[in-house]
């Protein structure tokens, strides 16, 4: 009689269907009962390998656990909601959530979790790009699966993180294009008898994001002291449809309306929470927008909805943002400057600062950055300023054209 093999221990046998059978012992699952895989062929020479490649995957730690066949569809879905969902800020939360339902799920759901190839990835983030997508879109969607295909390889659902290996579009640098002091005077002068005109010169003076500049309140001001702390963000509403009967439109325009998500939110980064000091002009611009709003808040009287706002609609309310961002394109029309993004007034804050001098973690502490790295996106700005001042004392000192010019 054959010996016993010992527990645990491998087993290939020839099975009365005519077919060679093999059994592996992987482990636990998740209810402490044993993990024995099966698998079967027409030789035993195809069983032995099977069992071979088993017990290979085994003593190096990368199968797969037993259980649930996770699709990718499946897996994300549970990713977002159980996973990322209590660990993340909402902004963040909801890229992540546009990625996987608008992009993920149509394009690679169906796929077995296990089964998914990097050329999978690659295939999607190409049809994306072909479809119109910027390449940061493909970009987001990219880290998005990256993320959450690493949490399954660390809970044991796929044994790699092919995303890992998967290589994204590039994405190019947005430029940093500061306005001349010209366009910023220029602004700032159309801005002044434009309601909330002092939210303007709040971007440009201190380089607060969108976000960081609506979802200040008057308790965040210190007129005072001259300084301003910058604790959270307004959020970009989201909205579900509050109608008893299908209206047939967008959530966002259903006549009932209901907002799913709060005002304000936490700042982009921890780096965002900070404190920042304010110059004379600028806290004069805030006091006299105060004493405007006071007078506002009067003439609308029970109208007025008394939320704290520093900048706020005519009856009191947070500004939607989408409503802000047209409203800075009007501004520019107005001002007679060229066109440019919000984000452009942000990067005139940080450029002044740096040609000023001002010590890079002083500059970080002010725009609220979390790694030095993003002042390197303006060294070829400021150097190009500073550039031009020296050009222009030399030619001042010794007349004629620069030396700098002469050297070109």
């Amino acid at each position: 009689m054959a010996p016993r093999n010992p527990n645990g221990a491998s087993t290939i046998y020839l099975g009365a269907d005519g077919s060679w059978h093999g059994r592996v012992t992987l482990g636990f699952k998740d209810d402490g009962s044993s993990d024995r895989r099966h698998v079967r062929g027409r030789s035993k020479a195809s069983v032995v390998a099977k069992v071979k490649d088993l017990e290979r995957l085994r003593e190096k730690g990368t199968l797969a656990r037993a259980g649930q066949r996770w699709t990718v569809a499946s897996w994300l879905d549970h990713w977002l909601n159980a996973v990322a969902r209590p660990s993340l800020r909402l902004s963040s939360f909801n890229a992540y959530r546009i990625a996987v339902t608008k992009h993920l799920v149509p394009g690679i759901g169906k796929h077995r979790l296990d089964r998914l190839q990097v050329e999978h990835l690659e295939r999607l983030y190409r049809s994306m790009i072909d479809g119109g997508a910027a390449a940061g879109t493909a970009h987001q969607v990219h880290r998005t699966i990256r993320t959450a295909l690493g949490d399954a390889v660390r809970r044991g659902h796929v044994h790699r993180n092919v995303a890992a290996l998967a290589r994204p579009p590039r994405v190019r640098p947005e430029p940093v294009v500061p306005f001349s002091m010209d366009e910023v005077r220029a602004i700032l002068g159309a801005a002044h008898d434009e309601p909330n005109g002092a939210r303007w010169a709040v971007a440009l003076a201190l380089g607060l994001r969108q976000g960081e500049v609506l979802g200040l309140r008057w308790e965040d001001v210190d007129l005072a002291r001259g300084s301003l702390h910058v604790r959270s963000s307004r959020l970009r509403p989201s909205y579900e449809h509050g109608c008893s009967s299908p209206c047939g439109k967008f959530a966002g325009w259903c006549p009932e309306r209901r907002q799913v998500t709060p005002d304000r939110g936490d700042t982009k980064s921890d780096a965002g929470h900070r404190i920042v000091g304010l110059p004379r002009e600028l806290v004069q611009l805030l006091d006299a927008h105060r004493v405007q709003q006071l007078a506002d808040r009067e003439h609308a009287r029970q109208l007025w909805g008394d939320e704290g706002w520093v900048f706020a609609s005519a009856v009191g309310a947070a500004i939607n943002p989408n409503t802000d961002y047209h409203r800075w394109k009007a501004l520019l029309r107005k001002a007679g400057v060229r066109d440019a993004r919000l984000h452009d007034a942000r990067h005139t804050a940080a450029t002044v600062l740096l040609v000023l001098s001002v010590p890079e973690r002083a500059v970080m502490g002010i725009m609220g950055w979390s790694s030095t790295s993003m002042a390197a996106r303006y060294q070829h700005v400021t150097d190009q300023i500073r550039g031009a001042v020296a050009d222009q004392v030399g030619a001042a000192i010794w007349g004629g054209v620069s030396r700098r010019s002469d050297a070109n």
